[in-house]
C-alpha cells in the first residue's frame, strides 16, 4: 500500500514498507527518484533505523549481550501503519515489538512525516525511546536520484556543490566497516565532479563534514537541493554504471575497523533518555532548468 501527496509543482508516492519514498515527479511527469531497477539495486529511498551502515558480525553488543541486528538496521524492511493523510501530507508510523526487541532491545516509537510544498518535498523523523532506560541509536536518508537528472544533460556534466568546501578526509567502507585509513578529499574547494570510478572503492563517507545542504545537478541544466540541517554526516553512493546517484544525510556511520564495544558507545550514535525524542529531517528542492529568453 502507498500514499501519494501532491502541490502544483511536486507529486511524491510513499510506501507503507518502509515509509519509504518511491517516487517524486514534477509537474510535467518527470521523474528525478531512481526507480529500483533489480539489476542495479532495488532500494529507492530507505530509512536508515536504528543504525546506519554494517555493525561488526552484524551484531550489536548491549550491556554484555549480542543481538544480531542487520545492515542499515529493520526499519527499511518493516510496515508502517499510516496515521494520517491528506492531499500534502502523510505520516507513518512504526513502534517496538517482540520482533524488533529481539534485534534491538529499546522500546522505540518511529514517526515519519512527508509533506510536499511548492516545489520542495519535506521528510521528518521523530524517534521517541518509549523505554526507562538510556537508548543509543542512530538514523540515515538514503535518497537516490536520477543520475543523469531529467531534461538532458548529459551524465558526465553532473556535480555535486556542497554548501562549504570539503577538504578533510573522507572515509571508505572495507567489508562493510569503515577503514582506519583515511582518504584524501575527491571534493575540489566546494565541487564533488561525478564520475563512475570514483566509486569502485564504494561509498564515500564523510564524517569530518562542514556542509549542510548539497545540490546537485549539471550547470545550466535541472538540479536538486538536499537540506539536511542537523545531520553531522553524508554518504554519497552509487554502483558504477548505473543511473542513480545517492545523497545520504546519516546521524552514524558503520562500525570503525577497530571498534568492538557496546552499541552505547559506537561512533555516531545518539541517546535519548526515557520519554525522549530526537528529530531528523531533511528537505529535497527539484530546481528544472532556467529557460533562457530568446
Amino acid at each position: 500500500m502507498s500514499v501519494v501527496i501532491s502541490s502544483s509543482q511536486l507529486r511524491a508516492q510513499v510506501s507503507a514498507e518502509g515509509a519509504e519514498l518511491i517516487r517524486l515527479q514534477d509537474e510535467q511527469g518527470r521523474d528525478w527518484m531512481w526507480d529500483g531497477d533489480p539489476a542495479f539495486w532495488t532500494g529507492r529511498s530507505p530509512l536508515l533505523f536504528p543504525i546506519v551502515g554494517c555493525v561488526r558480525d552484524d551484531r550489536i553488543r548491549v550491556n554484555g549481550s549480542e543481538y544480531e541486528l542487520p545492515r542499515h538496521g529493520f526499519a527499511r524492511t518493516s510496515r508502517f501503519e499510516i496515521k494520517e493523510t491528506n492531499p500534502s501530507q502523510c505520516r507513518f508510523q512504526l513502534r517496538s515489538s517482540e520482533a524488533t526487541l529481539s534485534r534491538y532491545p529499546f522500546p522505540f516509537q518511529l514517526d515519519v512525516i512527508y509533506v510536499v510544498e511548492n516545489a520542495t518535498l519535506s521528510i521528518a523523523a521523530s524517534v521517541t525511546n518509549t523505554g526507562s532506560s538510556g537508548m543509543p541509536v542512530s538514523f540515515g536518508f538514503h535518497p537516490a536520484f536520477r543520475w543523469p537528472l531529467p531534461y538532458g544533460a548529459p551524465r558526465d556534466a553532473h556535480e555535486i556543490w556542497f554548501e562549504q568546501e570539503e577538504a578533510a578526509p573522507i572515509r571508505r567502507p572495507l567489508e562493510g566497516l569503515i577503514k582506519r585509513e583515511p582518504e584524501p578529499s575527491p571534493v575540489q574547494g566546494r565541487t564533488l565532479a561525478l564520475r563512475d570510478d570514483l566509486f569502485k572503492a564504494d561509498a564515500l563517507v564523510f564524517d569530518q563534514l562542514r556542509s549542510r545542504s548539497v545540490e546537485y545537478g549539471a550547470h545550466g541544466g535541472a538540479s536538486l537541493r538536499v537540506d539536511f540541517p542537523d545531520m553531522p554526516h553524508l554518504g554519497i553512493w552509487t554502483k558504477p554504471g548505473a543511473g542513480f546517484i545517492c545523497i545520504e544525510p546519516w546521524q552514524g556511520h558503520a562500525d570503525p575497523q577497530d571498534f568492538a564495544g557496546d552499541f552505547s558507545d559506537k561512533p555516531g550514535t545518539v541517546s535519548l533518555q526515557p520519554g525522549e525524542t530526537r528529530h531528523f529531517a531533511i528537505t529535497v528542492t527539484v530546481k528544472p532548468p532556467v529557460l533562457q529568453s530568446a
